[in-house]
């Protein structure tokens, strides 16, 4: 292995190749950019400047999308939610969405039901539902009921 000296700041150097000179045109056919300058034929942009995502005088992209709003996904899962708190009305047995229907705690039976964990459960129920967050979870349980996920 040959003798190199250490790396100080006076000899450091970028590595053989990683650079290149700068493209001069305009200065003639033998620098590669004559003539044209590589910019084509004629035309507004061969001649003079035009500002970042102009379009030749067509309404622009930029106004042409709307401005806020986000985008809307195409399965997007709607929850009805219910909290803890009101299963309270429930005197044990079985809640499911067709009971919180029937108790008026959400609109349709069909729906996707959420159990969060808002308040306080002092009832022994069995929650069938389809979603429940972890807070939910524990309060059913420590009240002595069961968690079914439908």
């Amino acid at each position: 292995m040959e003798n190199q000296d250490p790396i100080r700041l006076h000899n450091l150097k970028p590595a053989p190749g990683s650079r290149r000179e700068r493209k001069r045109v305009g200065r003639g056919r033998s620098g590669g950019g004559g003539k044209t300058c590589g910019r084509g034929q004629k035309g507004q942009k061969a001649r003079g400047k035009t500002r970042l995502g102009f379009e030749g005088g067509q309404m622009p992209l930029v106004r042409r999308v709307p401005k806020l709003g986000g985008f809307t996904p195409r399965k997007r899962n709607v929850f009805a939610v219910v909290n803890v708190s009101e299963l309270s009305r429930f005197e044990g047995g079985v809640v499911d969405p067709a009971a919180l229907a029937a108790a008026g705690l959400i609109k349709k039976e069909q729906d996707r039901v959420k159990i969060l964990g808002d308040g306080e459960l002092s009832v022994s129920v069995t929650v069938k539902a389809h979603a429940f967050t972890g807070s939910a979870r524990e309060k059913i349980e420590a009240a002595g009921g069961r968690v079914e996920v439908v």
